[in-house]
């Protein structure tokens, strides 16, 4: 059972926002403030915060950008996960994930289920690690968001979590570069 430690002392991280939208400006953008509140709220570093239009070339270099900063350990996109023409942005980043994190796909469908049912497979969310930095892609609405806040980031990214987290083993995570594979297969 999960549960936060107390005798463990929270670790604040740096977290980049990127909203993919062609429409969507800073004062309109509901999804990219409630995931910003949230991460303030929660003790961590909004790090970069950041709007670029459904285009695979924008989204890939400012993940890029953002993943080469020391500063920034995980990126969240919000936007871009359904099935249009526009939306790209899995398409976009897949292709640059070192290590691929299936299980956030499973969980954040799950909790999505519970609360819009079968509406939850009009989403391709997805996640995994671009050299040290995780990235999580959730869909463009502020209640999905919420659900992978929530449900999932919240507790992965507290270093109080039990039985594991992600920020205990932040300190490693460039160990598959250090060998010399560089990407690791699927």
């Amino acid at each position: 059972m999960s549960r936060i430690d107390e005798t463990r002392p929270f670790i604040a991280v740096g977290i980049a926002i990127l909203t993919v939208s062609d429409t969507r400006k800073l004062a309109d953008d509901r999804s990219g403030y409630v995931l910003s509140e949230r991460v303030t709220g929660s003790g961590h570093r909004l790090a970069a915060r950041a709007i670029v239009p459904d285009d695979k070339a924008a989204i890939q270099a400012q993940v890029k950008a953002w993943v080469a900063d020391p500063a920034i350990d995980v990126v969240i996109t919000t936007g871009g996960t359904g099935f249009t023409g526009r939306d790209v942005t899995p398409d976009a980043l897949e292709p640059l994930f070192d290590k691929r994190m299936d299980g956030f796909s499973w969980v954040f469908h799950q909790i999505s289920a519970a609360k819009i049912g079968t509406s939850t497979i009009q989403s391709r969310a997805t996640a995994g690690l671009i050299g040290t930095t995780y990235v999580f892609c959730v869909p463009g609405s502020p209640g999905a968001c919420k659900d992978a806040w929530d449900g999932i980031l919240s507790l992965q990214l507290d270093f109080r979590h039990r039985p594991c987290n992600f920020v205990e083993i932040m300190p490693r995570l460039d160990e598959h570069l250090r060998r010399g594979t560089g990407k690791v297969s699927s």
